[in-house]
């Protein structure tokens, strides 16, 4: 696989879709991150890390919906920085998404933070994707 992230992306993007209440991935240290940004942003409603002694492990990852419309939490994902072409930001031009309604996830040197947060500390980095 070329590109981890935007397979972890992918397969969000499809389980909503689909309507899925839980969707598994394949875990890596950056999802792993990922995953805990887009709890914490209130975007998916819980997630468990299930080690197996083979492989680094899989990501189950329990979506969020509105109870009343059925609308999912997430409307948009999408992938900035690609492996063919790497998308950086400085800490005095950071991406804002949808003027500050959504969330740009960022890798940086202080591990992997929204676009606020790395405002917050002063610091750019590589931006992963946009959420919202």
């Amino acid at each position: 696989m070329t590109d981890p992230i935007a397979d972890y992306l992918t397969r969000l993007r499809n389980a909503i879709k689909a309507k899925h209440r839980v969707v598994d991935i394949p875990a890596s240290n950056i999802k792993k991150e990922m995953t805990k940004v887009l709890h914490d942003k209130g975007y998916i409603l819980n997630y468990k890390f299930e080690e197996t002694k083979n492989h680094q492990g899989n990501i189950k990852i329990a979506l969020k919906y509105n109870p009343e419309t059925k609308q999912p939490a997430i409307f948009h994902l999408e992938r900035v920085s690609k492996p063919g072409l790497r998308k950086y930001a400085p800490a005095d031009a950071l991406p804002r998404v949808l003027n500050g309604l959504g969330v740009a996830i960022l890798s940086t040197s202080h591990g992997v933070v929204t676009d606020k947060e790395a405002r917050d500390m002063n610091v750019g980095g590589e931006v992963l994707c946009y959420v919202y």
